[in-house]
């Protein structure tokens, strides 16, 4: 039964040296070998050799896309606003060996490179244009960190703004700006309909001033032509002219006796030596 011992022994130590020796790499990962404490090779998805107790996997990393959220963050603008930014970005590892090797911790690496140039570029621009420019903010930040992290061999696939908001008391300050801006409107599109009423009027009161003045000329002009008229047809004779002025005295006599305020009519005794006063003839 002793004897039984050390064979025991030796398949167990084969059993772990065959464990240690083949490696099983998942589909979607990559491990990082090292070769007694040095970098040797990357293995890659399926069945890998490597020499048991020499080589050790050191790091196991997956080639997926991964999803590395930016926190939100307080940005001053050129015009000294401060707004709210917070992003997410969408990375690829190409080169495990330098992912590793290359930074510390590629993650937060990545969080705080993403950070300080979206706090760059905003601070490029002025409020109105950080909050409308979104696409131009996600150009530019891709541009700015795709070299950096290509040396660390990870590919930034893509970064997206997520939220881009004034802080709560700039957003205050900005509706009390929108509706004095409203109320201001308001008041000019008030007076110049005050305006446009003002000059409708004037131009009404003008226009009916100047049919008045019309009026005025034709019925003058119409006088003069009937006193030439009756000039032409009494010429010397004042007997038709004392009858119509006569006429005229006498209808205005009876107006004045049917007045309220009127409490005496004088009548002349002479009344043909009136008209002939009335007439410039004594």
């Amino acid at each position: 039964m002793e004897s039984l011992v050390p064979v025991f022994v030796f398949f167990v130590l084969v059993l772990v040296t065959i464990a240690k020796g083949v490696r099983l790499v998942p589909q979607g990962s990559k491990w990082v070998v090292q070769r007694l404490g040095k970098y040797h090779k990357t293995l890659g998805p399926g069945l890998n050799i490597v020499i048991p107790f020499i080589d050790d996997v050191a790091y196991k990393l997956t080639t997926k896309d991964i999803v590395l959220d930016i926190p939100t963050q307080e940005v001053i603008t050129r015009d000294n606003a401060v707004i709210r930014a917070n992003a997410v970005a969408y990375i690829n590892i190409v080169s495990p060996e330098k992912a590793v090797y290359g930074i510390e911790d590629y993650a937060t690496a990545i969080q705080t490179l993403v950070q300080t140039s979206l706090r760059s570029i905003i601070g490029e621009m002025d409020l109105d244009d950080a909050l409308s420019s979104r696409d131009h903010i996600k150009a530019k930040l891709k541009a700015m960190i795709s070299d950096d992290i290509a040396d660390w061999g990870i590919t930034l696939k893509t970064v997206e703004i997520q939220d881009i908001n004034p802080s709560a008391t700039m957003q205050g300050a900005m509706e009390e700006q929108a509706a004095a801006e409203r109320g201001r409107r308001a008041t000019v599109t008030r007076a110049e309909g005050e305006k446009e009423a003002a000059i409708l009027e004037a131009d009404g009161r003008l226009e009916a001033s100047r049919r008045d003045g019309q009026a005025q000329v034709v019925l003058a002009e119409a006088s003069q032509a009937a006193i030439q008229k009756v000039t032409e047809a009494i010429q010397q004779n004042e007997l038709p002219v004392m009858y119509l002025l006569g006429e005229r005295y006498i209808d205005s006599i009876k107006s004045m006796s049917k007045s309220s305020n009127s409490k005496m009519v004088l009548i002349p005794a002479d009344l043909p030596a009136s008209i002939r006063g009335l007439m410039g003839k004594g």
